[in-house]
């Protein structure tokens, strides 16, 4: 009979989640600018993935013959001063730039989502010094600690990605640690407090599921800031090294040619506009979507 139960009750728990995910979709897709930017990041996502093999030309092959050439029948966007073409460096760039971006929101997402639960959990003196380790990093202009990070590790894009995720850390540890303190009190938190549970194994299993939705949309937004962050780091020289390209430093090889060629830095920067735009869209999809106050 109790395994008939928890049969049942396994089932019940299966159609409650499914009903859950069905209605935050619902939610999500009534919302239609969102829609439109999880279509336009979809196939940003698609292109970087798929880069190396729909890429039209080799993205690190010159003809200085056809430098800063303007967009046509053999090149769609044009070519940059070196003669290589922007439509396929911007292809292999969507690559390198996203994953820069996914590496910080990585980093600065686990990193900060465990100060935040910790804090929130606990509380007393390990909350007052995390927290204040948190404010020492705040304290700081954080495009000008991850340029000092990056000057010190050498440029290049992973100590971009890593100066930036650093960063970032403070925004996720104070966002998790506000929500961890909003659910510790509930009643399904004492309930696993009164079987038994005790220790971390509350806050990752019963409190962490509870503050996703917080990080789920700190993250979509945070995704637009690390790419903008890293685009810029590798536009002052700190990022990307050539010939590797990178929508940042293709931003800065063309800000010369700006009069003469605009094309070269033009394209770029709306890739950078596109999925920073789509992005945001997103991000304010799932705010509205987890909203209770818009149910």
């Amino acid at each position: 009979m109790s395994a008939a139960v928890a049969t049942a009750q396994s089932a019940q728990g299966a159609v409650q989640e499914r009903s859950a995910w069905k209605e935050t979709w619902t939610m999500f897709a009534r919302n239609r600018a969102a829609l439109i930017g999880l279509v336009i990041l979809a196939v940003i996502i698609l292109i970087a993935v798929l880069a190396p093999w729909i890429a039209p030309h080799d993205p690190t092959a010159q003809n200085l013959s056809l430098r800063r050439e303007g967009p046509n029948a053999g090149a769609w966007l044009g070519r940059d001063a070196f003669g290589r073409d922007i439509l396929s460096r911007i292809m292999l760039g969507a690559r390198a730039t996203l994953l820069a971006a996914i590496g910080v929101i990585v980093l600065s997402g686990v990193v900060g989502t465990a100060i935040g639960i910790v804090a929130g959990y606990r509380g007393g003196v390990a909350d007052s010094l995390l927290m204040r380790s948190v404010d020492l990093v705040l304290s700081f202009p954080y495009f000008l600690l991850a340029i000092l990070i990056v000057a010190v590790a050498g440029p290049s894009l992973r100590n971009a990605a890593i100066a930036v995720g650093i960063t970032y850390i403070p925004q996720y540890a104070r966002v998790v640690r506000g929500a961890t303190m909003e659910v510790v009190g509930k009643e399904y938190v004492e309930a696993a407090h009164a079987s038994g549970v005790r220790g971390f194994r509350i806050a990752f299993k019963h409190v962490l599921p509870n503050i996703s939705a917080p990080i789920i949309v700190i993250t979509t937004v945070g995704l637009a800031l690390a790419i903008v962050s890293v685009s810029s780091l590798s536009f002052l020289g700190l990022g990307a090294q050539p010939p590797s390209p990178e929508w940042g430093a293709m931003l800065a090889d063309g800000r010369q040619y700006v009069a003469s060629a605009p094309h070269i830095s033009i394209f770029p920067g709306m890739a950078i506009l596109l999925t920073v735009l789509a992005l945001n869209l997103v991000g304010d999809g799932f705010r509205d979507t987890f909203d209770p106050t818009l149910r």
